[in-house]
Formats: structure tokens, sequence, C-alpha cells
């Protein structure tokens, strides 16, 4: 069930934004979408969940377009987490992340035994399991964020797209989330995320895409992709590469 956009162009307040993206998505795998502030990669996100409309091309999803799928359809396929997700409900935290399973459910059911298999297993694979009777707004953003992916975690959708799932979180929470995320793409799903630190893409990502101005620069398996040259095309930056090869430190910024 590939997720693929085919020239996908996007405009917002009249200005180009992505042009000519095309890649295809394989489940199974975790995508990294990396590159400086303002390069598209927010809007490449949202574009791949069917949430904005292209100026041109297409997103489809096991052949079929995204932006044709009914809404109830759509968001049990693909799981979106946007950046800084805001919670308009002071509600506890165990009802946030069981709207994920609202998709699966008609309107005014119960949840099902499946449904509550799907929220506890979200909670725990999140370690939100303590925070669940405490309104959201007495949460950290840490745990403020945790408790939104876990949302999206419960609605077990064919794919999930996050937008900087590791800000706010400390570094422990940060290894705990990729690796939950990994094991997502490991059973049969797949993920695409956004990031800005090169060692954590370069850490968990089957595939790395780095934009620029709004356009693809490479895109391949990360080992090819993140490499000293084309990093400091993309970032401007000069990088060390760590022991084993794929472990970048930013170390200089190229001026010029």
């Amino acid at each position: 069930m590939d997720l693929i956009a085919t020239g996908l162009s996007v405009d917002l307040a009249a200005r180009r934004v992505l042009t000519d993206v095309g890649l295809t998505l394989s489940p199974g795998r975790v995508t990294a979408i990396l590159g400086p502030n303002g390069a598209g990669k927010s809007t490449l996100l949202k574009a791949l969940a069917g949430l904005v409309t292209p100026a041109a091309g297409s997103v489809t999803l096991a052949g079929a377009p995204v932006a044709g799928l009914p809404p109830r359809d759509r968001a049990r396929r693909i799981g979106y987490l946007p950046q800084d997700a805001a919670v308009h409900w002071n509600v506890a935290a165990r009802e946030i992340v069981a709207l994920g399973r609202v998709p699966h459910r008609a309107p005014f059911a119960a949840p099902s035994p499946a449904d509550h298999a799907a929220i506890e297993a979200a909670l725990a694979a999140t370690e939100t399991i303590a925070l669940v009777d405490r309104p959201v707004a007495q949460l950290s953003g840490g745990e403020r964020a945790r408790v939104l992916l876990a949302r999206v975690l419960a609605g077990q959708p064919d794919w999930l797209l996050a937008d900087e799932p590791l800000a706010s979180l400390d570094p422990a929470h940060q290894v705990d989330i990729l690796d939950r995320l990994r094991g997502v793409a490991v059973a049969g799903r797949g993920v695409v995320l956004v990031l800005h630190d090169l060692a954590q893409a370069a850490r968990v990502a089957d595939d790395v895409l780095l934009l620029r101005d709004g356009a693809v620069v490479a895109a391949g398996p990360a080992a090819d992709v993140l490499t000293p040259s084309t990093v400091a095309r993309v970032f401007d930056v000069r990088v060390a590469t760590l022991p084993g090869g794929r472990m970048m430190v930013p170390i200089g910024r190229i001026v010029g």
C-alpha cells in the first residue's frame, strides 16, 4: 500500500512552497524528511495526509487519490500528528487518546474491546499510563506531546505521519519514541517523520528525503543520502561523521 506523490506542487498565500515533488513511500519503512527552516517539510507532510490541496500533481494511496477518500476512511488509513498540536478541551489524557478510535466506531457507539485494547497499547507504547487521569492542562509540554502521539497510535493507521514528534521531549523519551515508531514500521505500517536532528534521523530512518526551498535535493536510503557533501549542500554546515558512518555532528557553518 504505497503512498506516492507525483509532480506535487503546493501554493500557500500565493507563494510556491513545494515544487514538483515526487516520491514513493513503502510500508514497513521509516522515512525522515529533513531540511532547513522554510524548506516545505510540514507542507509536504500535510499534502501527503490530504490536508492541503496541491496546485499541481497528486498524492495516491494504494493507487487511489488521497484527496478523494472519505474523511473517516482517510483517518483510519492515515494518522497525522501536527507540530504543536493544540488541545481545545481540558479533559483527562485518556479521553484525548480515545479520540484516536473515533474513525473506527459508528457515531455514538460505545467503545469496543478492540478500542480499549488499542488505547491501552498506545498508552503503554508512549509511557503515558500514569497520566491517564490528569487533565491535559496539567501536563508538561513533553507529557502532552506523548499523549497526542498515543492518540495517533491508538488509531492503528496504515500510515503514521508525524511532524517533529521529538519536540519537547527529553533525550530518554526521544530515544523511546523513535524506537516505538521503528516498531510500527517493523509491524508492516508506514512511518514518515519530519525531523531536525541529523543524528536521530540517521539512527531511525531507512530512507531520507532532503528538501531545500521546496524542492527535493536528495532521496533514498539513509546511508546514501546523509553524506557530508549532501548535508553541506542542504544545510550550509560542515559535519563530522562519527565511527560507524551514519551519526553526524554539525561542526561549523559554511559561509559564502
